[in-house]
């Protein structure tokens, strides 16, 4: 009976550590595709007015913090008792917010393995009701988990632990997540990400854009795009029939005239620049200097640049006024470009609908990086 007891918790510790750990890892090099998920939390229960991002963003590095050091005390039994208690408590909160989910279904994925693993809304549930479950056993004998390190030199992994935790996220941040989870990393292609394999049910998606024209709102599709007079307000995708969903399902690329120009672009045996920005009017315009330089490398060397942008015509218009922009303007859903790259604006480098490179607006490559790049690509491809 000692030894079955000793095996749960062995069992229930290493299982909660692992997990804790992973989860928050996962967030911590993503800091941002966290933001975007409590954004989606907030929206579901209509509390806009708290969507700050820089509260949504000091809240994801404290959750990936605390998540990650949970994991690492179960798991070398720090503050044994302590930490038991905290993780039942915030077990209990998580399977009560995943079972509302569960139960209306407002969000579709819950986040909590970020872009690494995607769990539905049953499965999380479960996930997390199996966690709960070894939360509880660990509080029960909390004094029965053996330490791996002497008490004296605890401090030295809790204050690691979070120091690091912090400056990872802080990292992502600046530059881009270590490990990029989503359908968009370097080396993906693109067209292929969009296929659907023969025979699989296709899905149906519509995209509808918000125009104005005279103080009045009215909603297009690609079919019935409107002529110059009108202005672009946003654009929504939304899917109007399941069936297989390819990795890449949401990618298109609109010129401000209307022309869908997405196969012109990954078809392109040549390269293409495309700077990706979600909204223009939050955009980081510091760096606006080497994007241009891009540009005229781009052009010196006959290579495509389009901006990806979910932004107004008045925004893409003030991007202009403050950056000397010459380069042309596209439309993309937001959603899509906020995958795509987690930095506004970003970098994408791509060959034949391959992407080649990646890069946040704070490392952006420069004229001879780019030739050593594209002399690579050039040797490989021989």
């Amino acid at each position: 009976m000692q030894k079955l007891k000793a095996a749960c918790i062995f069992i229930a510790r290493m299982l909660l550590g692992a997990t804790f750990v992973f989860s928050g890892f996962v967030k911590a090099i993503d800091p941002l595709g966290t933001v975007y998920k409590l954004h989606d939390y907030l929206e579901a229960l209509h509390l806009n007015l708290l969507s700050a991002e820089g509260i949504l963003l000091a809240c994801a590095i404290a959750l990936s913090t605390f998540e990650l050091a949970m994991g690492v005390f179960i798991l070398l039994a720090i503050g044994r008792r302590q930490v038991s208690k905290c993780a039942v408590a915030f077990m209990f909160v998580m399977t009560a917010i995943t079972a509302w989910i569960y139960a209306y279904d407002p969000v579709k994925d819950c986040g909590c393995f970020g872009d690494a693993i995607l769990l539905t809304n049953g499965e999380t549930l479960l996930k997390n009701i199996i966690l709960f479950a070894c939360a509880l056993v660990i509080a029960k004998w909390p004094l029965e988990i053996r330490r791996l390190l002497s008490r004296p030199n605890q401090w030295i992994v809790v204050q690691a632990t979070g120091i690091i935790s912090v400056a990872l996220s802080i990292w992502c941040l600046y530059d881009l997540p270590l490990i990029d989870f989503r359908p968009y990393s370097i080396g993906t292609d693109i067209k292929a990400g969009m296929t659907i394999p023969d025979g699989a049910e296709e899905p149906e998606f519509e995209t509808t854009f918000i125009m104005e024209k005279d103080g009045v709102r009215k909603e297009f599709g690609i079919d019935n795009y409107p002529d110059s007079t009108w202005t672009f307000i946003d654009s929504k995708t939304v899917t109007i029939k399941e069936g297989y969903v390819p990795p890449i399902q949401d990618f298109s690329i609109t010129t401000q005239d209307g022309e869908d120009i997405t196969q012109q672009v990954l078809d392109d045996p040549n390269y293409t620049f495309l700077l990706i920005s979600p909204s223009l009017k939050y955009a980081d315009d510091q760096n606006f200097g080497t994007i241009d330089q891009t540009y005229e490398y781009s052009q010196d060397n006959e290579y495509e640049f389009y901006c990806l942008t979910a932004s107004s015509e008045n925004e893409i218009s003030h991007w202009k006024d403050i950056t000397g922009a010459e380069y042309s303007f596209c439309h993309t859903d937001g959603t899509t470009l906020k995958t795509i790259i987690r930095s506004n604006p970003g970098l994408l480098l791509l060959k034949n609908g391959i992407i080649i490179g990646k890069w946040s607006h704070n490392r952006l490559p420069d004229t001879d990086q780019l030739d050593r790049i594209i002399k690579n690509v050039r040797q490989n491809s021989k």
